[in-house]
């Protein structure tokens, strides 16, 4: 299921790719953007497909609201943006239009959480996850690699109803083989086997776990390493097995440790297991301008940070 020697690739790109693939296909697909296409990457649906596809401009409520009235008239519809703007400016229209009447709009939003790097706190979605996992009906799928995108978004094309997916800015090595990973919504993905921590993540941390986890495997602590793309609806079945295992559990995620993945981690244990949890996430506060690397340092989602917290963890009695 992993790949053996990953290269580092772009998960916009593959969302671009992605959806000409499908226009080719379907008919029925429109995409529209705020303004944003070259970001995104639906450019290239633009450039295959120019009467399907429609720049709302600086209007991202507007475009919600077109998106639903599409998607009303039999179109499948992926609208984006960056992050904070398809999430916190819109959640009127996504709330009560979109999700209200079971649209079948897919918010696909890139630029997510601390990676979007030197555009600062104006531009750093670190609450869009809590925003759509609160909302009735919407589903919330955060791909962990190109190949996973890829998968992601033919799942969103094949499935109706209103979804939110979140890909990074950055570019990212592989970690699946495309020709071996089937891309399940119903089930969390066991990445690594260990019996002493269960790491659950997804996203663009997932290659920083795999890391953290091999430097942890060197001093004698294995660790279940969980991908859990689908935060909404979420499924307990592989995360409870696991707890179970090694009753102590990390979150990692590039979000606030408020009303992500970690909270759905913590929801779901108190449920079927209770179970002491650490969350390695932004805290309660905004971001800042910066190198995306550097970043990531500070807020403490790098392998290294990451192997260094969950050593201290390992050692709380």
């Amino acid at each position: 299921m992993l790949i053996k020697n990953p290269e580092i690739k772009s998960p916009r790109n593959m969302y671009g790719d992605t959806l000409v693939e499908l226009g080719a296909k379907n008919p029925n697909i429109v995409v529209l953007d705020a303004d944003l296409s070259c970001s995104t990457q639906t450019a290239r649906f633009q450039k295959a497909y120019p009467d399907r596809f429609f720049n709302m401009g600086i209007a991202e409520q507007d475009m919600m609201t077109t998106a639903a009235g599409l998607a009303y008239e039999g179109k499948i519809v992926f609208a984006s943006t960056f992050a904070m703007f398809a999430t916190a400016r819109c959640l009127d229209q996504i709330r009560n239009t979109i999700c209200y009447s079971k649209l079948n709009v897919k918010i696909v939003a890139t630029h997510g959480g601390i990676t979007v790097g030197e555009d600062g706190a104006s531009h750093q979605a670190l609450e869009d996850v809590s925003y759509m996992r609160s909302i009735p009906d919407m589903r919330v799928i955060i791909p962990g690699d190109c190949s996973e995108v890829h998968q992601v978004i033919q799942y969103a094309a094949n499935t109706p109803g209103p979804m939110y997916i979140r890909i990074p800015r950055t570019n990212i090595k592989d970690v699946f083989d495309s020709e071996k990973y089937k891309f399940n919504p119903g089930a969390g993905v066991k990445i690594m086997d260990g019996k002493d921590i269960t790491i659950v993540t997804n996203g663009e941390t997932l290659n920083e776990v795999i890391e953290a986890a091999k430097k942890l495997k060197e001093v004698g602590i294995e660790a279940d390493v969980l991908h859990y793309p689908v935060v909404k609806p979420f499924q307990h079945i592989v995360l409870k097995q696991s707890a179970q295992k090694t009753n102590k559990v990390v979150v990692v995620e590039n979000h606030s440790i408020i009303g992500g993945l970690g909270s759905a981690v913590c929801e779901t244990l108190a449920q079927y297991y209770p179970t002491k949890v650490y969350r390695i996430g932004t805290k309660d506060t905004f971001g800042q301008s910066g190198e995306q690397r550097q970043l990531m340092e500070f807020y403490g989602l790098t392998d290294k940070k990451i192997y260094e917290k969950i050593i201290e963890f390992m050692d709380v009695k």
